[in-house]
């Protein structure tokens, strides 16, 4: 006998059959800081390997706590128009990366203690069916990782700014590279191809799981690049102060400035930093286009961001960080919770203080340089104009001069 499908009051019947409930409808983020909501603030308990929510364990907790995946209320996710999305779920981790999609983050240095992004994923899939999948991967992986460029870059600008060349050669025995960054200072060509591979092994890991667990099969995979938290250059206000600029020697009022609008940075860095930003969107519209090969079928596509914050990035305009859409770098002086804002009369001690909590106690800096909760009110709307876009390979997000976006 031919079995019929009817459904009534949202049970869906097979008459001749067994009774099937019909899922709710879920969003699912995975990936790495960007999707999860780092630095956008009311961070979530997070579920441990173990299985136990961890709420926010202190500032001295190690930044292996699962908390510290810092998955905000306020990310890209939650602040999208999903229209017959019912339920959503922020299964990314600040820090993230590709081998965290099929193991746990756990099981390479550094991690947390969360479960597998696909086992969390699979969790998922048995209690909704998945139609939307939000995916920010490929600025962290085992060649670099966006925390690693962002430090290098900042320090060498603030032990530019704080010591003199004698002092540096005398004290430090030139161990801190004091230079702007270059393009290969953040990832050669080599370390973005390795990491290409990488991500779309990833990449190809989740759809495989989609295509198991998804109830009906039928689901949107959006996969979104990354946008730089700084302009091409700075506001003409934090280019000198007291007659210096970042090309002379020891530049400490100039550095403060900078610091306290959110930048503390080489101008000679920024161009490189573009280009890095530039790479990861190759990165993940390569990986777009291997996977789009190989499943021709698949709902795929690319969200482009790199133009979401035009206009608005850390000191692009004067009063930085106000106005702006991405969190000013900032540090705390030991584990205490209390951000500095201002670093106008610290000595050189007092910053290496600084730095040495930020390396030891993560979660303390981690939040620096990220879509802000306004950043992430800006890609969730990028996201919601992906989704009603018309079938194409990529979306692009753009903020316009008076802070619309253009979708195209």
């Amino acid at each position: 006998m031919t079995a019929l499908l009817v459904s009534v009051a949202g049970i869906q019947i097979v008459q001749g059959g067994a009774a099937q409930a019909v899922l709710p409808t879920a969003a699912v983020a995975l990936g790495d800081s960007f999707v999860s909501g780092e630095g956008a603030g009311n961070y979530q308990p997070v579920v441990d390997a173990s299985g136990t929510a961890q709420a926010f364990p202190g500032w001295s907790a190690p930044n292996s706590n699962a908390y510290f995946c810092h998955r905000s209320a306020n990310a890209s996710l939650f602040k999208a128009s999903l229209p017959g999305i019912q339920d959503r779920f922020n299964l990314a981790c600040s820090g993230g990366q590709p081998a965290d999609v099929a193991n746990p983050s756990s099981a390479r240095a550094s991690g947390r203690s969360v479960a597998s992004q696909l086992d969390q994923l699979r969790a998922v899939a048995q209690t909704h069916d998945i139609d939307v999948v939000l995916v920010g991967l490929g600025s962290n992986n085992t060649q670099f990782t966006f925390g690693d460029v962002a430090s290098l870059c900042a320090n060498r600008f603030i032990a530019d700014a704080w010591t003199g060349w004698w002092e540096f050669w005398a004290y430090l025995n030139g161990e801190v590279p004091q230079e702007p960054c270059t393009v290969s200072d953040l990832a050669t060509d080599a370390e973005v191809a390795a990491a290409t591979a990488e991500t779309t092994a990833a990449l190809r890991q989740i759809l495989d799981t989609l295509a198991q667990v998804d109830a009906d099969g039928v689901h949107r995979v959006v996969l979104q690049t990354y946008t730089n938290p700084m302009p091409l250059d700075v506001a003409e206000q934090y280019r000198d102060e007291d007659s210096r600029t970042d090309t002379r020697d020891k530049f400490r009022a100039l550095g403060a400035e900078r610091y306290a609008a959110g930048c503390p940075i080489h101008r000679a860095s920024l161009a490189p930093g573009h280009v890095f930003s530039q790479n990861l969107g190759s990165l993940v519209r390569n990986a777009y286009t291997t996977l789009a090969a190989e499943r021709p079928a698949a709902d795929l596509r690319v969200l482009d961001v790199q133009k979401a914050f035009d206009g608005a990035r850390l000191c692009e305009n004067p009063g930085s960080p106000t106005g702006t859409l991405a969190t000013p770098l900032r540090v705390q002086d030991g584990p205490s919770g209390t951000f500095i804002t201002s670093l106008s009369g610290w000595d050189k001690i007092g910053i290496q203080r600084l730095a040495n909590t930020c390396v030891t106690y993560f979660q303390t800096c981690q939040e620096s340089w990220h879509p802000s909760a306004a950043g992430h009110t800006v890609l969730g709307q990028c996201l919601t104009g992906a989704l009603n876009a018309a079938p194409r390979t990529t979306v692009t997000c753009a903020r316009n001069a008076n802070g619309t976006l253009t979708i195209s």
